[in-house]
């Protein structure tokens, strides 16, 4: 059902997985902040519409990774494109704001471009990685990109597209609140024990990948170990807790000290002295807590089987890419075991002298990414580029 605002003051977005659903609600606050009447209506789930967008489809049920997993949501995919392109044409918002989610948004774009409705691109798909045809759509149809890696901005301005870098949201968006001991209060946690965090991602395909093997991990340090370690898991706003039980959390819940934790999202990461994590955006959050981890990545085999042919970089976590250099353990596909985890977080945990060179760099890390404010600088790019 069509909103009764008008085009003059409503702003569709569009966001499809849980990290653009964050940081797109901070682009929406900024820009609450600067033009309190605008709407916004679109595509997202719960952050957005804590922010106050009207959620005409759900992004929870179509983030997926891997190209056999689309299948499974293909019929969803194409609805809630169908229903976007409908709202955008009925309702002629004064700009679309497409967030990450590459191949869904560049066709939205499209749209939006025969429409005459402007596009910002805010945090742009990763074309410098694989599909790096995909940047001459961008020039065609996005009016203004709003980049958070410090590289992106040369690259893609020396491809045609109007872009600029506005500094990392997840600078904005980390914040801790508690001292690791009140953190250990309020949710029962043996402040003396050694904490690590297992961060299997958002996607419930991630989690039936990764989430048995880093529990199994954690079996094997409990047993190998004499100190006495609790685990941490953040549970992101996409999922379940059953979503984890029936990856394995059942049954490991019994033989291990394992804290499942849905609030307080940076005080859990920031409590924890190692972390492994899925790759993602969760890796540079790590790095500005200055919290250790093991980063992983694993696909269904025919995704990465493809995937072979088409990428061509060093690294696959962001501290690394951005660092140009090996800060952080990268596991890939099939080196990701319960064997190679462990023992890459018991280094990790026990080496002091790894512990601080890698400290170090994510100082650096830090610096390169400059300072907070992205989403207010993304705003103001917003609002140059709105009709």
């Amino acid at each position: 059902m069509t909103s009764i605002h008008s085009a003059s003051d409503s702003v569709m977005i569009v966001a499809g997985e849980a990290s653009g659903d964050l940081h797109g609600a901070g682009l929406v606050k900024a820009m609450l902040e600067g033009r309190p009447g605008l709407h916004f209506f679109g595509m997202g789930g719960r952050e957005l519409k804590r922010a106050g967008v009207e959620v005409v489809c759900d992004a929870d049920k179509l983030a997926v990774m891997g190209l056999t997993e689309i299948f499974s949501v293909l019929k969803d995919i194409l609805t809630a494109l169908r229903i976007l392109k409908k709202e955008m044409r009925a309702r002629k918002p004064r700009l679309l704001v497409l967030i990450d989610f590459a191949d869904f948004n560049i066709r939205l774009a499209r749209e939006a471009e025969r429409c005459g409705i402007p596009v910002f691109y805010y945090i742009t798909p990763k074309v410098w990685v694989w599909r790096k045809r995909r940047v001459n759509q961008l020039a065609r149809y996005v009016n203004t990109a709003g980049v958070i890696l410090p590289f992106e901005e040369e690259y893609l301005c020396n491809k045609g597209v109007n872009a600029e870098y506005v500094g990392n949201p997840v600078l904005d968006a980390v914040h801790v609140n508690m001292e690791r001991s009140e953190f250990c209060r309020k949710y029962n946690i043996d402040f003396s024990k050694t904490l690590v965090g297992i961060l299997p991602g958002s996607r419930r395909k991630e989690i039936s990948s990764l989430l048995p093997v880093f529990l199994e991990a954690a079996r094997r340090m409990q047993l190998k170990y004499s100190k006495e370690i609790a685990f941490l898991i953040p549970l992101a706003s996409s999922l379940s807790i059953a979503d984890l039980q029936k990856n394995g959390l059942q049954d490991y819940q019994n033989e291990l000290d394992i804290h499942v934790l849905s609030g307080d999202r940076y005080e859990t990461m920031a409590a924890c002295d190692a972390v492994v994590a899925a790759s993602g955006t969760v890796t540079l959050e790590l790095a500005v807590l200055d919290i250790p981890m093991v980063v992983t990545y694993k696909v269904d085999p025919v995704t990465y089987f493809v995937a072979r042919f088409l990428i061509n970089i060093p690294f696959f976590s962001l501290v690394n890419i951005i660092a140009g250099k090996s800060v952080v353990t990268e596991l890939l596909q099939d080196q990701v075991t319960s064997a190679a985890v462990e023992i890459e977080l018991a280094r990790i945990l026990f080496d002091e002298n790894v512990r601080q060179y890698m400290k170090k760099d994510f100082q650096d890390i830090r610096h390169a990414l400059g300072g907070p404010g992205a989403s207010l600088k993304a705003a103001e790019l917003a609002f140059r580029t709105m009709a």
